[in-house]
């Protein structure tokens, strides 16, 4: 008996929480079903002769979505408009798009860029998709396909630096590549046996790429051996030739195919867009990502430790002696006493801004005082220091502009726990940068498992720059699952709405769900307090393990919990996304809260004030739009194969009544709806019973 038919039973689906609605039409007036190639253009023609090539070789079997998907891509490859595809788990998406992108790229000889948010996929892609598919097709093209990888250049190895080229550093001047997974050294490891440890893998790689160092090493050890592209010494480099990240972009220069990350693609983003190599198509995966990765390559950071370190870089790399920059530091840090943490809505005030001016000043002298005499010897240390005044002297003039006077960007302020205080500002839309820099002159498929919200693809249209729906074209191919009959979602609408923290009711209900199935519980919540809170109390009232996020890198919980179904997970962010553990250890997702957005977030603030401005509901249009999406990524932890089963807990009542809700639900999979805590529990129950997979 499947969970659904047991469950209607006992309970009706509840009607107030609504069904998924059928979304927006598809690309062009297709519909998933039209996957035959009756009536297709050449090109869709050979997109399907392709994929169907590949899934014959590595011995799949035809998806309906998946074809309608590869014809698709073959129109936008063909056309002008870019394409949006939400495609669900299970439907195959990577063989859809690369299938098609990668005879395209060969036959019309247009390069191809495709990124992914996160290393996971971007390993996937490269190690055992692409080659797949180059395989199957090999055979059928004009030539060989040649594919490349690229990433930023503090990701590979810096021989230079290895030899001595630049000076060694004691913390970084600026922060590497947000969203990395890279995993810290081995226990008991220290600093000086991890560098020694990259010294002798750098006489072996390849690459130089860090992800190929096993085990790998901590932030701190990797800055010893590597240099941001800022700092490096280009043409002039004595190791030019043996250069591992100048190899990376010779090679993605030659390329067909060019696999990257969405961090590159932010950078390209924000105006440098020589970070890629020259193509004609982009294909985004996860494109979900995509908006908070070009916002984040284009904030920046001022801090008063960030100028004393800049001024040390000059005194160390260039043996100049900055008194100007020393005094602005220690202004910046007097004046920053008084500058509240928060949103500065207007900007920085008068004396702020006058110590900006007097830091942007001592910038530039900084910069005639460390320029390079004629015919002056490359020195690495040199070259570091002048890329850091160049960073700052940028920093200061943004600061310095009407953007956040004119809502261009977003200023706040933001207090560490030692006291010391920093600015960030940011870019309030980041719509016309991505329009401009990624999609204007290039054929563009973006694609994720989650690009809907409330069922419309209109909000991620928006959020990229495609704001009117003739600009682009739009499909959706749905999860080759069975949700009614494999997953219950069930709202716990008898619970207090959650205030701060997580509530001892909450805690008590997430304990008798993770009892009534013996573990196997993957707990989703809104911060790192509330996770390690459930933790510790399903620990002390019952005989569960319970890992929890912070406890070690991610990498191995996530392996421990899928290893053991009577293990259950807890952590927040990280395991709202990307987590992929099919089968019985994962057969129950709790939710602790609706994941909206803190209201004191600058950034939400500013957007917003922007929807009101512009007429629209500001908490629609940007808290649940944001909780919408992030609730349909960890709703989509649950049901990962065909076989599965389980159910989804969200312990959050509003969802069942709040005038919001059907916006929201209407983002989530079609499952088992229930409020009825006694018929999860035994569902819960006897899916632990069962000996068989699920």
């Amino acid at each position: 008996m499947t969970l659904e038919q047991d469950s209607a039973r006992r309970d009706r689906p509840d009607t107030a929480e609504g069904r998924a609605g059928p979304g927006e039409p598809h690309g062009e007036g297709e519909s998933p079903e039209a996957e035959g190639a009756e009536g297709a253009s050449t090109e869709e023609r050979e997109a399907l002769r392709a994929l169907d090539a590949v899934v014959a070789a590595t011995g799949g079997q035809q998806r309906p979505g998946q074809r309608t998907m590869a014809r698709a891509v073959a129109r936008a490859l063909d056309g002008e408009r870019p394409l949006l595809v939400e495609a669900g788990t299970g439907t195959g998406k990577s063989f859809a798009y690369l299938a098609p992108a990668l005879r395209h790229a060969v036959v019309h000889q247009e390069r191809v860029v495709v990124s992914t948010a996160t290393l996971a996929l971007q390993r996937q892609v490269l190690a055992k998709d692409l080659p797949r598919v180059v395989d199957a097709l090999a055979a059928d093209l004009p030539r060989e396909p040649q594919v490349a990888l690229l990433k930023g250049w503090h990701n590979y190895v810096c021989r230079h630096k290895l030899a001595g080229g630049y000076p060694t550093e004691d913390d970084a001047l600026f922060a590497l590549e947000r969203g990395a997974e890279h995993p810290g050294a081995e226990p008991g490891e220290g600093l000086g046996d991890q560098v020694v440890r990259v010294r002798e893998w750098a006489e072996t790689t390849e690459t130089g790429d860090r992800d190929e160092l096993v085990p790998g090493v901590t932030d701190r050890a990797w800055r010893q051996v590597s240099v941001p592209a800022m700092d490096c010494l280009g043409t002039r480099c004595p190791l030019l030739e043996e250069c591992f990240p100048e190899a990376a972009r010779r090679a993605s220069r030659e390329a067909d195919v060019v696999v990257t990350n969405h961090a590159m693609l932010g950078i390209a983003a924000s105006g440098s867009t020589g970070v890629l190599p020259e193509h004609d198509v982009l294909v985004v995966d996860e494109a979900h990502e995509l908006v908070a990765r070009s916002r984040a390559a284009a904030t920046a950071e001022l801090s008063a430790a960030a100028v004393e370190r800049v001024a040390r870089s000059a005194r160390r790399g260039a043996g100049v002696v900055l008194e100007d920059l020393d005094a602005a530091a220690v202004a910046l840090a007097q004046v920053m006493r008084e500058v509240p943490p928060g949103r500065l809505k207007d900007g920085a005030d008068e004396i702020l801004l006058g110590v900006v001016t007097q830091l942007g000043a001592a910038c530039r002298e900084g910069l005639r005082a460390t320029k390079p005499g004629e015919g002056a010897p490359p020195s690495g240390g040199l070259t570091a220091a002048r890329s850091a005044l160049t960073a700052l002297v940028e920093v200061c003039d943004r600061l310095l502009s009407d953007s956040v006077a004119t809502r261009r960007d977003v200023l706040w302020c933001t207090e560490r726990e030692d006291g010391s205080r920093r600015l960030w500002i940011a870019p309030l839309e980041v719509a016309p940068l991505v329009a401009e820099n990624l999609l204007a002159d290039h054929h563009a498929v973006l694609t994720s498992a989650t690009l809907r919200v409330g069922g419309e693809f209109t909000s991620f249209a928006h959020d990229i720059g495609l704001h009117q729906g003739q600009d682009y074209a739009s499909l959706e191919v749905p999860a080759p699952f069975d949700y009614r009959k494999q997953a219950i979602r069930y709202i716990a609408g008898h619970l207090p709405p959650p205030a701060s923290g997580i509530s001892d009711a909450a805690l008590a209900e997430l304990t008798e769900l993770l009892v009534a199935g013996g573990g196997g519980a993957l707990g989703l919540f809104s911060s790192r307090r509330a996770a390690e809170r459930a933790a510790e109390h399903v620990r002390a009232t019952t005989d569960l393990e319970v890992l929890c996020q912070g406890e070690d890198v991610l990498p191995t919980l996530v392996s421990r919990f899928a290893a053991d179904p009577a293990v259950s997970l807890f952590g927040t962010l990280s395991l709202w996304q990307g987590v992929d553990v099919p089968g019985p250890s994962n057969r129950l997702v709790i939710i602790d809260r609706i994941p909206f957005p803190r209201p004191d977030d600058p950034i939400i603030q500013a957007l917003s004030e922007a929807a009101t401005a512009r007429g629209a509901n500001d908490f629609m249009a940007v808290s649940a739009t944001h909780a919408a999406l992030l609730l349909a990524q960890g709703v989509g932890r649950l049901i990962r194969a065909t076989s599965d089963r389980g159910v989804v807990a969200i312990l959050d009542s509003r969802l069942a009544r709040a005038r919001y809700a059907p916006f929201l639900l209407r983002s989530l999979p079609d499952m088992w709806p229930t409020t009825d805590p006694a018929l999860v529990r035994s569902a819960l129950a006897r899916l632990a019973g069962e000996t068989t997979p699920v």
